[in-house]
């Protein structure tokens, strides 16, 4: 079983919105979660967005100004509010986490965008 839980993604009109959630699916699986990533059809996993646990944020320059990322004060969920979607947003989206030089994921979740 995937460490990590993604939910939010939908089939959604060019313009339309979306909000992912990420959540821990082990109660004894504490590491902290540190972002969203994205794969495309034939195309690699790219960062979309992180956040530290002190809280700053980074974005990928394609999602700067429409996605914003956060996440609760328990730090055990974490959210990407996506806005002004575009047809190349359409992927798989994953959340991570870890300890310092590994990666969990989880299974991810479909975001299709129409034209």
């Amino acid at each position: 079983q995937a460490p990590l839980v993604e939910s939010g993604g939908g089939l959604v009109q060019a313009g339309g919105s979306l909000r992912l959630s990420c959540t821990r699916s082990r109660r004894n699986f504490n590491f902290p979660i540190r972002g969203w990533y994205r794969q495309a059809p034939g195309k690699q996993r790219e960062m979309v967005a992180t956040l530290t646990p002190g809280g700053t944020a980074n974005y990928a320059d394609f999602v700067k100004g429409r996605f914003t990322i956060s996440r609760d004060r328990a730090q055990t969920s974490m959210y990407l509010q996506m806005n002004s979607l575009k047809p190349d947003d359409t992927a798989v989206y994953y959340c991570n986490a870890g300890p310092s030089g590994y990666d969990y994921w989880g299974q991810g979740t479909q975001v299709t965008v129409s034209s």
